[in-house]
């Protein structure tokens, strides 16, 4: 299951990990949000112990929209080391992030 990431645990979670992250910026009004969710969910179980796979809804975590300049929605960080590596903005399928992941990994 993807993780639930926040302001108060992104910096444990993500930034001082040593995995590649890939986190899902959604909100649960936003449609494409949803429709991108199984891919997210996925993603979580099938690279679950080799990328850190999670989800943070702007609307409960605002900082972490603004500190990386989150405007549209959903949004997929690819972050490693502490430094964004790539993104996707807009739902898109499953082979677009496989492809992101094994460049990164």
């Amino acid at each position: 299951m993807a993780a639930v990431f926040t302001d108060a645990n992104f910096e444990a979670e993500v930034l001082k990990g040593d995995k590649l992250s890939v986190i899902d910026f959604w909100a649960p009004w936003c449609g494409p949000c949803l429709a991108l969710g199984p891919t997210i969910e996925a993603l979580a179980k099938e690279y679950d112990g080799k990328v850190n796979v999670g989800k943070v809804n702007v609307d409960e975590n605002p900082n972490l929209s603004i500190n990386y300049g989150i405007t549209s929605i959903p949004a997929v960080l690819f972050i490693k080391n502490g430094q964004v590596v790539d993104k996707q903005v807009g739902a898109a399928p499953k082979g677009v992030f496989d492809k992101k992941i094994q460049q990164h990994l």
